[in-house]
Parts: C-alpha cells; sequence; structure tokens
C-alpha cells in the first residue's frame, strides 16, 4: 500500500498500539493527548466502544499530526468504508477478512488483521497486511512467538496482543516480536487520564529498556 513508510515510521518510533476499548466520546482527547505526550504514536478505537467513530474523529483532530489513529474490532467491509470516511486510515482486526483487506487496500489505508497460525500470517502478508495482530497473546507464549517468527520474512512486523502487561515485554521481545497492542493494562473505561499517563509511562519505560528510541 502506499504511504506505508507514515506507518512504519510511527511505528518505528514506539511500538506500541494503545487500544481504548470501550472509551467515551467525551474523554477521548484527553486519554489521547495523555498517551501521546507519554510517547505513543498510534492509538486504536474498537468499534464496540460507545459511538467510535466520533471518538476517531476527536482523537484525530487534537493529535493526528502527532500519532496515528485508527479503528479495531473492523470485521466486515462496510465496517471499514465507514472507518476509513472519517479521515482515519489505520484498521485493526482480530480475525483474517481479505474482503476487509480488499477495502483497506483501495483507500490506500493500512491493514492490521488478527492471525494465530502460520497459514492465516502468510495469507495476510500477501494481502498487504502492515503488520501482523497476535492474538489472542495468552494462547501463544513466547516460545510459540519464536517458532512463528522463524518462518515469516523478516520484514514482517508481528504484534503480540491480549493480556500484555509491562513485565511481559521483554520476553515477547526477545522471542521476536517486533512491537505490541496493549489493552486494559494501559486503559480501562473510566481511567483518568492521569491514570492512563502512569501506565503509558510505565510500557514507555519496559520498551526504551529494550531498544533505543
Amino acid at each position: 500500500m502506499s504511504g506505508m513508510n507514515h506507518f512504519s515510521d510511527l511505528f518505528l518510533q514506539m511500538p506500541l498500539v494503545a487500544i481504548l476499548r470501550g472509551i467515551q466520546p467525551e474523554e477521548a482527547v484527553s486519554i489521547a493527548q495523555a498517551l501521546v505526550d507519554a510517547g505513543f504514536t498510534i492509538i486504536e478505537v474498537p468499534l464496540n466502544s460507545p459511538e467510535p467513530l466520533r471518538s476517531i474523529e476527536a482523537i484525530e483532530q487534537a493529535v493526528g499530526d502527532r500519532a496515528m489513529v485508527g479503528a479495531g474490532t473492523v470485521l466486515r467491509p462496510q465496517q471499514a468504508e465507514a472507518v476509513l470516511s472519517t479521515g482515519a486510515r489505520l484498521v485493526i482486526a482480530p480475525n483474517l477478512n481479505l474482503a476487509v483487506a480488499d477495502v483497506v487496500r483501495q483507500h490506500d489505508g493500512y491493514w492490521c488483521p488478527g492471525v494465530f497460525t502460520a497459514t492465516e500470517a502468510f495469507s495476510a502478508l500477501d494481502a498487504g497486511a502492515a503488520a501482523l495482530k497476535l492474538f489472542p497473546a495468552e494462547l501463544m507464549p513466547p516460545v510459540g512467538v519464536k517458532a512463528l517468527r522463524a518462518v515469516l520474512p523478516a520484514e514482517a512486523l508481528v504484534l503480540p496482543v491480549g493480556g500484555i502487561t509491562p513485565a511481559s515485554l521483554a520476553a515477547y521481545w526477545q522471542a521476536g516480536a517486533n512491537g505490541f497492542g496493549l489493552g486494559s493494562a494501559l486503559y480501562r473505561p473510566g481511567d483518568s487520564a492521569q491514570k492512563v499517563t502512569q501506565s503509558a509511562k510505565a510500557f514507555v519505560q519496559s520498551m526504551r529498556s529494550l531498544i533505543p528510541l
């Protein structure tokens, strides 16, 4: 997909994706600003959150010059169309749906599908995935990531998602993970911006201890 360097550049700056599942539009800007101030460059608002497109638009207007915002839990092509119509370019999913990939490709967006097996991973890469969301990571310990990483192209970006904490980054990183998607350990509905700042800084500190950023 054209423009892929933009996603790659942001990802290289900080290979952590903030997943704001359940966020309300009214709090979206303050939470996003806290994340960006802590060093995050990629933010995901899952579509099973309240009025997710409103939150995406608000975050884009507030911090779009410093971070990329997109939608998660995008399961169908129609949902991808709705997300991309907001101006967002990032579409993340827990599953592999090639019809969604087609829509994202047509809009010059970035598609990060959920995969778990080598077959799914290679199918996703063949369809133009910007990164592979390894989900659920709770079911694949670092040894599994190492085995999968051994057969994937070196340039493929693998992001374990699910149950990731600051303490678990190192083992997955050493196994070959390129980054991480962060959910409830980073943000839970109702968390204050101050609490998110503390959680975000803990993740950023752990990440920076593994790689010079």
